[in-house]
């Protein structure tokens, strides 16, 4: 064959290879609102930036057939690209080749960039669309998944790891996604369960749809087990390369800076008035967030999940940081177990990743009762502190109104090694509420009394003036400072530039063992 016929078949193959499963499943998977794998790569990455990896690989399998139609990239598109100009690695599951299901060839190409990806220290980005294992190739496609969660694993921590969820999950498939550090969904199109519909029918006699089961608002606001949701994919792949500006390329970096012309000593003076006077009375905490970030912009995580604690991230002065914070507006900020969760896992990113976590306090304490007690909120609130304790990262608490009890000991106090502590001047700082207190501390007086409603009140006033108050723990350094709240932004950013060097290790060990 001559040169240039060798050139023309290269193309003709080449061609082939881009049809996947051919034109009409191509067509198919359009007519379900879905993209194609291609095509979801191109919207993800900058333009004309991606190089294909194994894109002639075939499927080795003999079993049922399986080899009568061997196909180019057998299912899965793999390979490497810019988003914002920075290198990602990605692979994208194929529907119209096999249902995108999973084959050991599928699984070598997926590792291969796994591993490339975490030798140059780059994030990597899984598109899913897939039916699950290739039931044809019984235990090597089982195998081919296992090879996948072990990177996952040795992986977590050292690259950013995404998971676009854009169609169905069963089974093995979930895992690989659960084992990353952010998954986004679309509506109505992606699904994620261990067993389908038919199973849960069979077994538990239940009737419930896809969406039900594992739909993406099931997931964002039940489960937990989903980051961010969409009602499109061109929105969640916007969303991806969103998250990605605040993200540095491994645990080796900084997150990247980003010019601001916000002033860093701007001042708002609607802070000084946020916190209402009746201490019983609720406010949003997300308005003093956008308030003190830059441009205002807050880019919140897990927002449909257990709403009563908050993380995202945001810029201080250009410099990326991790936000935590209790929401008065939602059960008054009480800390429940899967609160704690996700606030745990938040932390414990950042810290892998080398972003200051910055936390905004204000909680009455942990949820009483029985459905929290046998829920275990003892070890799920142990996660929440672990998280802190153990977190190397500039870590900055700024305590605006309630802190009381262990729950003001798990959000980053002063002996969990938190670097700076701030309060504002209505910070009520005890081991309980003043009501509370005072029916203890002061029982015999109150049953004495005439009146034990007016005394109690009186009691309660007293006990507010005398230690629900912030100087009570400046003046013992477990508050550095007293700060008025116009300031926030201002003293932040001044604490931010000092701790800029910061230094601090963990004992030598394998690892320690979180309360799981």
């Amino acid at each position: 064959m001559s040169r240039e016929r060798k050139i023309l078949d290269l193309k003709a193959r080449q061609d082939i290879a881009k049809l996947g499963g051919g034109i009409q499943a191509i067509e198919k998977q359009h007519k379900k609102g879905k993209l194609t794998a291609r095509e979801r790569i191109e919207l993800l990455l900058d333009k004309d930036s991606f190089e294909e990896i194994d894109m002639f690989r075939i499927n080795k399998g003999d079993a049922f057939g399986v080899s009568d139609k061997q196909i180019y990239g057998d299912g899965i598109i793999t390979g490497y690209g810019s988003i914002h100009g920075r290198l990602v690695f990605v692979f994208s599951y194929d529907f119209t080749v096999y249902g995108g299901s999973l084959s050991q060839v599928v699984a070598e190409k997926v590792v291969k960039v796994q591993e490339m990806a975490a030798k140059v220290g780059a994030p990597i980005i899984g598109i899913n669309d897939s039916g699950g294992a290739r039931i044809q190739e019984g235990v090597d496609s089982l195998a081919g998944y296992t090879s996948i969660f072990l990177r996952n694993v040795l992986q977590s921590g050292v690259i950013p790891q995404i998971s676009a969820m854009v169609g169905p999950a069963a089974g093995g498939a979930v895992y690989s996604p659960a084992l990353m550090d952010f998954i986004f969904m679309v509506r109505k199109t992606s699904f994620m369960f261990l067993t389908g519909p038919k199973i849960v029918k069979t077994v538990n006699h239940e009737d419930v749809t896809s969406d039900q089961l594992g739909g993406a608002d099931v997931h964002a606001s039940k489960s937990g087990i989903t980051h961010f949701t969409f009602d499109d994919e061109k929105s969640l792949f916007d969303g991806i390369r969103e998250l990605l500006t605040f993200l540095p390329q491994n645990n080796m970096e900084e997150p990247p800076y980003k010019e601001t012309d916000d002033p860093w000593d701007r001042e708002d003076e609607n802070l000084n008035y946020i916190v209402p006077e009746n201490p019983h009375k609720p406010y949003d905490m997300k308005e003093v967030v956008h308030s003190i970030l830059d441009e205002n912009y807050f880019l919140e995580v897990m927002e449909l999940y257990a709403q009563n604690v908050i993380v995202g991230f945001g810029r201080l002065n250009g410099k990326v940081v991790g936000i935590v914070a209790n929401q008065p507006k939602v059960l008054a900020g009480v800390l429940d177990s899967k609160a704690s969760v996700k606030a745990a896992r938040f932390i414990r990113f950042c810290d892998c990743f080398n972003i200051p976590v910055i936390t905004f306090e204000d909680v009455p304490g942990f949820m009483p009762g029985t459905v929290e007690e046998y829920n275990g909120i003892i070890r799920h609130g142990a996660k929440m502190l672990y998280a802190y304790a153990e977190a190397t990262v500039p870590k900055i608490t700024v305590i605006t109104r309630k802190a009381y009890g262990g729950a003001f000991c798990v959000m980053n106090s002063k002996h969990l090694r938190g670097d700076v502590v701030y309060a504002w001047p209505m910070a009520e700082i005890a081991v309980m509420g003043p009501q509370g207190a005072s029916e203890i501390i002061f029982k015999k007086e109150i049953t004495a009394a005439e009146d034990p409603e007016k005394k109690l009140a009186e009691k309660v006033d007293e006990y507010r003036e005398k230690f629900a108050n912030p100087y009570v723990a400046a003046g013992k350094g477990i508050v550095d400072e007293v700060i008025e709240p116009k300031i926030t932004r201002y003293k932040l950013i001044k604490a931010m530039e000092m701790l800029h060097n910061k230094r601090d290790q963990n004992p030598p060990k394998k690892h320690g063992n979180i309360p799981l």
